[in-house]
């Protein structure tokens, strides 16, 4: 395994050592203590893991739990989306900034979203999906959305037509009026 950094040092790359032939592949998709030894940051404990299927140009997100926030740990085991964390965190440097990556069946590669960062992605294959492993579990009357398109954050979606979304995903607020964290 590796860490790529992306342009948010909390938001991690994660690379697994795949090993292949003419049966196919192995790899680890999950091991605690590769992950710490490459980066303490990541030694953290998931309680719940997702898993969704979605066609082309569906948008989730940009979802968060104002109250029990989840790092998230995802992955995509079939297709490809375009996935992309914010940092929601008001005493962070890089509060209101985001990174987008492009993860993929073909890619393997995973992206460490912490506690304090919105989420969401869209998929820009025929489908896709999605796996992902959290650390905390879903409290729906904590869930929060910031707006997929807030023009001050300008996230440039590739969707090949108008995006498929959820009604909560249409409602989602600016960051000028999102809940916002307050821990760094």
């Amino acid at each position: 395994m590796r860490i790529i950094p992306t342009n948010l040092p909390d938001v991690l790359l994660i690379e697994p050592e795949v090993f292949g032939d003419a049966r196919g592949f192995f790899m680890e998709s999950y091991n605690r203590r590769k992950l710490v030894e490459l980066d303490p940051r990541l030694d953290v404990e998931f309680v719940q893991d997702n898993h969704s299927r979605s066609a082309q140009n569906v948008l989730r997100g940009l979802h968060y739990q104002i109250r029990h926030p989840q790092g998230k740990l995802v992955r995509v085991v079939v297709g490809e989306v375009y996935d992309v964390a914010v940092d929601l965190r008001r005493a962070s440097p890089t509060f209101g900034q985001w990174t987008g990556q492009i993860l993929s069946a073909e890619n393997r590669r995973m992206m460490w979203v912490p506690p304090g960062f919105a989420h969401g992605y869209c998929v820009t294959s025929a489908v896709a999906e999605v796996l992902y492993k959290t650390t905390d579990y879903r409290h729906a009357e904590h869930e929060r959305c910031l707006l997929w398109n807030d023009a001050s954050l300008g996230i440039p979606w590739p969707l090949s037509a108008a995006p498929l979304l959820a009604a909560k995903d249409q409602a989602g607020l600016p960051l000028s009026q999102a809940e916002t964290f307050t821990f760094p």
